[in-house]
């Protein structure tokens, strides 16, 4: 078996987002209401109606997000695809990684509806707004977008904190050092470098006291054992131990998100068909820029299952 699901972070959030999910299967519609039972609120209702700011919050848009991939999977399930039977590994970028444990049985739905809502408040509160930032920086490697990081610091906290693909990092720390950063990368032959519109510096050491707040969530918070491996995204490597997913989950919050070593490592280990599994397809376009793959497609709607058979051998 040489396929992986694959589950999106923040940034793929739209209003509308598995409604069609939810007309057509039961199951997903289920999730929504799970989610919404476990947060003591309609999220569903801000997921499929807005408004758009609302959607947007760190702590709405992550349990969101979450609930969009487990309704797809419960979809998937529904067509008579399993991770279990159908994929080798998984993996989420940031939030998705609590969307990538739950799918793979090591978190239910409800823990991790209510793990990403502190997590989402806790990363908004770590940082006063305004005093933090983000930055794509497009068309310098890895190592030359952290020595960019290093040299704007000048004091202050500027680190990578996505490697998404080749060529495409984005750095996190307080405002201006990410301003210096932009500036710097633009001098060292960057193709674009500009800063990002989210809410606070993820990613980097200011997430500091979000990560202890995790850590103190995640200490009585039950895991178990994936049914699949997950690749971490602090050390692009696969496990299936319960305490080491605790503390990588954990370290995640102030961690580099090493994505493109992720997905490198994958197909090293013999990946070479990605499903992504919820909203949007940024997983799927930056998993064509790292590797050689067979097929990677996004699913996200009913109408997508053909081509999900398909490209596992299940039409």
């Amino acid at each position: 078996m040489t396929n992986a699901f694959v589950f999106p972070g923040q940034g793929s959030q739209a209003i509308g987002m598995g409604q069609a999910l939810a007309d057509h299967y039961a199951a997903a519609r289920a999730v929504f209401e799970e989610v919404d039972d476990a947060l003591g609120e309609k999220l569903s209702d801000i997921i499929f109606n807005g408004p758009e700011d609302q959607l947007t919050l760190t702590a709405n848009t992550q349990p969101a997000l979450m609930a969009v991939s487990l309704a797809a999977l419960r979809a998937l399930e529904a067509e008579g695809i399993t991770i279990k039977q159908h994929a080798s590994f998984v993996a989420g970028h940031s939030l998705g990684e609590y969307s990538a444990l739950a799918a793979a049985g090591a978190l239910s739905v409800t823990d991790a509806a209510r793990l990403l809502r502190t997590r989402g408040n806790a990363m908004q509160k770590a940082v006063p707004v305004g005093e933090g930032a983000m930055a794509a920086l497009l068309g310098l490697d890895f190592e030359a977008a952290v020595a960019v990081a290093k040299e704007a610091a000048q004091g202050d906290v500027c680190e990578a904190a996505n490697d998404n693909a080749p060529g495409q990092v984005v750095v996190s720390g307080a405002k201006l050092a990410v301003i210096r950063a932009v500036d710097i990368a633009k001098a060292k032959g960057a193709k674009r470098a500009m800063l990002l519109n989210v809410s606070a510096p993820f990613h980097c050491k200011l997430m500091q006291p979000a990560a202890e707040a995790m850590a103190e969530a995640l200490a009585t918070a039950t895991i178990n054992a994936p049914i699949v491996p997950i690749f971490a995204n602090v050390t692009a490597a696969p496990t299936s131990d319960p305490e080491a997913i605790r503390k990588q989950l954990v370290a995640q919050v102030t961690g580099t998100v090493r994505w493109r070593e992720s997905v490198s490592a994958m197909a090293g280990a013999g990946v070479d068909k990605f499903v992504e599994v919820g909203a949007g397809k940024v997983l799927s376009g930056l998993i064509r820029r790292i590797a050689p793959a067979e097929g990677v497609i996004d699913f996200g709607k009913p109408s997508d299952i053909a081509d999900v058979k398909a490209l596992l051998g299940l039409a």
